[in-house]
């Protein structure tokens, strides 16, 4: 690991030469590509100029231990030093982690009902008012992309897009079943009902990560069945896109135009596309992925949300909190961190052994 920090400690000086140099700065491309590496490389770096300084101090404190009048101060000041150097070690191996590539990409998000009829379609619209409550607070871009709803306001499959930078990183451990416990607003004899939803979260591809064919899509119009006033409901606006090769149909209707319906559409397609190429690269990542969503049952949840205790559960990680009305307002981050920092235990422990 000294190796690999000594290495990007330089590469960070280098970099830094080189922003200060005045003939840098008559290429702006070079300039953005320079500044991008400089912030990716500058936690890393800045970690490490601390553990030098960490292990200077502690080499000084100890070479006082036998001072008779500053000893005592000097263990005092070594026991110190060696705790803030396990750390920034700690820290240092995170950051050395290798990321996911695609941790930096905006999401698409896919809400399907599983089992519980119209109490399952309720709550898939509860979870995808906690997803866009989520990304306000973010300051993400939120937006349907194709909803099939029910006429008590549940919705059966709903697709939306939260833009912003960072977003897959915080929701990719959102897939999976979602398990709802509470008394049905149509249960008239106060029954606790269980039921379910799945949540599939895909990073968004552009065309650099997964290029379409235009030969191999079909397109296909019709008319909006959704809300959306007269004029999408007496056009052919509403856009379907086949994948003939693999099969995959995706769906677009919530513009006005039928233009913009196959932008996101397309958009849509190319994420699924590159879902599944991702999967097909690595059979371990597939498994994984496909056992979290699995198919709505109830014994495949990761969350639990018990409406009479007031709590949420997430059963990957342990972790219950009573405070279940805020976490449905979009209060995310507590649960999402202990899911990351449990991955990033792993991920340290599978690099060890």
């Amino acid at each position: 690991m000294l190796e690999q920090l000594q290495d990007i400690e330089h590469k960070y000086q280098a970099l830094q030469a080189r922003l200060s140099a005045p003939e840098t700065y008559g290429d702006p491309a070079l300039v953005a590509r320079l500044n991008r590496e400089e912030r990716e490389l500058a936690p890393v770096a800045e970690a490490y100029r601390a553990w030098q300084g960490q292990k200077e101090r502690l080499a000084q404190a100890e070479g006082l231990l036998g001072d008779p009048e500053l000893g005592e101060i000097a263990k005092e000041d070594a026991a110190l030093a060696r705790q803030e150097l396990e750390e920034l070690e700690r820290r240092m191996k995170l950051l050395l982690l290798p990321s996911d590539p695609d941790d930096g990409k905006s999401v698409i998000l896919e809400l399907r009902a599983g089992v519980g009829g119209e109490e399952s379609a309720l709550f898939a619209h509860s979870l995808y008012r906690m997803y866009s409550m989520y990304a306000d607070a973010k300051g993400w871009r939120c937006e349907v992309v194709s909803a099939n709803e029910t006429q008590l306001g549940g919705v059966k499959e709903l697709v939306m897009t939260l833009e912003g930078a960072g977003a897959y990183a915080r929701l990719k451990f959102e897939s999976g079943v979602h398990r709802v416990q509470r008394v049905p607003e149509t249960e008239s004899g106060g029954r606790i009902h269980t039921s379910t939803v799945t949540v599939a979260v895909l990073p968004q591809a552009d065309e650099v990560d997964f290029h379409l064919n235009s030969a191999d899509i079909e397109m296909q119009v019709f008319r909006s069945s959704g809300a959306g006033g007269q004029h999408i409901n007496k056009t052919s606006s509403a856009v379907r896109l086949i994948h003939r090769p693999t099969g995959t149909v995706v769906e677009c209707q919530q513009e006005r135009s039928q233009f913009q319906n196959r932008e996101k559409a397309m958009q849509l397609l190319r994420s699924r596309l590159y879902e599944e190429q991702l999967r097909q690269r690595d059979d371990a990542i597939a498994s994984q992925r496909r056992s979290q969503v699995g198919a709505g049952m109830r014994n495949e949840r990761i969350r639990t949300y018990n409406f009479p205790q007031g709590r949420v559960t997430d059963h990957r990680v342990g972790l219950t909190l009573y405070r279940l009305e805020a976490v449905l307002d979009g209060d995310l981050d507590e649960l999402i961190d202990a899911l990351v920092t449990a991955d990033q235990a792993r991920r340290l422990k599978d690099g060890e052994t």
